[in-house]
């Protein structure tokens, strides 16, 4: 299996929440410590102390996008295709969204397009120093893919709701678990994780 075929990918970490059993729900919540202050005396009322703190966070992020944005937009002068690469910072990390017709740069169930966020965000690091959360879309495939697994979540709740059973879905990499979970949670019911990598997928729960 070539490197652009090893799939890593990371959830998102717009709303975490307790993923039973799933140690990716972990990542997902990663956050960033607090800095201590200098002083060691703990005080919280000087908000102008944690402006330079927010500033240097986003300016970071902000050299993640740049990083990642170059090193894609050298990769499709290599491939010879055409893309627009937009930059933007949300939910505590970097993502970057390259806008072109060119489907091969998701390929079959989104498989290029997480390599290709692997490879981002191994730029970045090797740029850096430091791991990147740093989040990469082709054309919207990401947003269509969390309406469609919304929709997917929305079936099996409705159908937990009214048989009192639990319904396993389909096996799914990490981002796609986090979604549905996100969308469970957001129900009032309860799921977890079950199997391994890479058949591992989410089961819902009744309630009780």
């Amino acid at each position: 299996m070539s490197q652009d075929e090893q799939v890593i990918t990371e959830v998102e970490a717009d709303a975490p929440v307790a993923e039973q059993a799933d140690t990716d729900a972990a990542d997902a919540a990663e956050t960033e410590a607090p800095e201590a202050d200098a002083d060691g005396g703990g005080q919280t009322d000087a908000p102008a102390d944690d402006a330079p703190r927010v500033s240097k966070r986003e300016e970071a992020l902000n050299n993640e996008g740049e990083i990642a944005a170059d090193y894609l937009e050298e990769l499709l002068d290599i491939a010879d295709l055409d893309g627009d690469i937009d930059t933007f910072n949300e939910g505590g990390r970097a993502h970057v969204s390259i806008l072109t017709d060119a489907e091969v740069l998701v390929g079959k169930d989104g498989q290029v397009l997480d390599a290709l966020q692997e490879l981002a965000r191994l730029a970045v690091m090797t740029e850096t120093g430091h791991r990147s959360r740093l989040m990469l879309d082709v054309a919207g495939f990401r947003d269509k893919q969390r309406a469609s697994l919304q929709d997917l979540a929305a079936d099996a709740i409705a159908e937990v709701k009214e048989s009192g059973e639990s319904v396993r879905l389909s096996p799914m990499n990490p981002y796609q678990r986090k979604i549905v979970h996100d969308a469970v949670a957001a129900a009032g019911l309860v799921s977890e994780s079950e199997g391994e990598e890479p058949r591992r997928r989410v089961v819902v729960l009744p309630q009780g």
